[in-house]
């Protein structure tokens, strides 16, 4: 696998910019990852291609035909990457707001007296939407508290929370705070077994460069991504709807095309940037295993970087190269705990005594890039149960080495003994 192949490890990591430095700081180690992924150097390439151009679809020339290839080829390739049934994706604005149109659609098509249904763990692109437009559509919102030391929500969770006029759902795949995975495809048997007609629309913004989606697996009727968070850069965010969703009273151009839900003319090169996602996994994915087919190789790279990045979080949390890990170190809590098998990619930690953002400053400073996470909008659904203002967080991802943790835990370590010395 990928631990063990140094030669792949370069491999992939020369396939993304700025790896081992920041433009703007010079030399560091990126553990940001949660924040937004590195970019592959050919989505750089594709975007200034495609900036340049220009001509639109839909016109009687060369350039708007080739255009609108790019685009079936775009929506081919995201079938072959997220693996629906049937449905249609769409390009908007942002993952976040591909999810208010989504929730907003389910939440005033529903009969009155309905209930709309999601869980304590979720980011506010999906809480805020379900509860704001519960409010206007005159639906109960339902709440599923998570579990506090788990960092998740399970499809026991749900279920004991369910009615059969729950008429919309929303699940999170994976947390940006605890870094924890939610089982979408056992949650949505859940809402189904008691309210088969629900609605539901996944957040799949944080877990898709972690590991393969698998739409057919899930029962939804609505996925989001933020491409920025895949490999690919900001500017536009991407949602399959499923037909049942797709057919609902939607906002559209009075005459145009059935079932369409893009408003006005979306950018070539954000379709184009994702075909160059999409191929990157199909490359990995002939990299770790002998498939053929490229939804086997795709299979196969999810597998490759979920058993790599569960390595490089391991490191992290007991130690590497004789270094100790978190768990090891004096007044560190590690949230959602040590021991987590749905951890992707994320370790978020605390450090009795010492604030996050100090901690975070010190690390900046030798070069390691992580984050703050505050108890705000954000975050604060998971912090302030746990009595906690602020954690640091640590996102890797496969691109990152055994290497660096190590350096990030030398440095963790020195941290703490420094702040020790000095309040003792």
């Amino acid at each position: 696998m990928i631990q063990d192949n140094p030669a792949l490890i370069a491999a992939i990591r020369d396939r993304f910019a700025h790896v081992e430095s920041c433009p703007f700081q010079g030399p560091r180690i990126y553990l940001e990852n949660g924040g937004g992924a590195l970019t592959l150097k050919s989505v750089i390439e594709t975007s200034a291609f495609h900036a340049a151009i220009p001509d639109n679809q839909g016109r009687d020339n060369p350039a708007a035909a080739a255009l609108s290839g790019i685009i079936d080829k775009a929506r081919a390739d995201l079938r072959t990457f997220m693996n629906p049934a049937a449905g249609q994706f769409i390009v908007g604005e942002t993952g976040t707001e591909l999810l208010f149109r989504m929730i907003r659609t389910a939440c005033v098509n529903a009969a009155k007296g309905s209930r709309v249904i999601g869980s304590s763990i979720e980011h506010p692109s999906s809480r805020s939407a379900a509860q704001h437009w519960a409010g206007i559509a005159d639906l109960e919102y339902v709440n599923v508290p998570h579990q506090d030391s788990l960092g998740l929500v399970t499809a026991d969770d749900y279920a004991a929370c369910m009615t059969p006029d729950v008429a919309v759902a929303t699940i999170l795949h994976a947390s940006p705070v605890t870094g924890i995975g939610m089982d979408v495809a056992a949650i949505s048997r859940a809402i189904r077994a008691v309210a088969p007609e629900c609605f539901i629309i996944v957040d799949g913004i944080q877990h898709a460069a972690h590991g393969q989606m698998n739409l057919q697996a899930y029962d939804v009727d609505g996925y989001a991504i933020s491409p920025y968070k895949v490999f690919s850069r900001h500017g536009y965010g991407i949602a399959w709807i499923s037909d049942r969703l797709t057919e609902l009273p939607h906002e559209a151009l009075n005459g145009g095309p059935v079932g369409n839900w893009e408003l006005g003319t979306r950018d070539t090169g954000a379709f184009a940037t994702i075909s160059n996602v999409v191929e990157y996994f199909d490359w990995l994915g002939g990299e770790v295993s002998d498939e053929t087919e490229p939804r086997l190789r795709i299979e196969a790279a999810g597998r490759a970087i979920h058993t790599y990045e569960t390595h490089l979080t391991n490191a992290l949390v007991n130690g590497t190269a004789n270094l100790p890990g978190l768990r090891s170190m004096n007044g560190v809590t590690i949230i959602a705990g040590a021991d987590n098998p749905k951890r992707e990619g994320t370790v978020s930690f605390v450090v009795d005594g010492i604030a996050s953002a100090d901690i975070v400053d010190l690390l900046k400073k030798q070069g390691i890039r992580t984050h703050t996470r505050k108890a705000d909008h954000y975050s604060g659904n998971v912090l302030i149960p746990l009595n906690l203002p602020d954690c640091i967080r640590v996102s890797m991802c496969h691109y990152n080495t055994t290497d660096e943790v190590a350096r990030t835990l030398k440095a963790i370590r020195e941290i703490i003994s420094s702040k020790s010395h000095v309040t003792s």
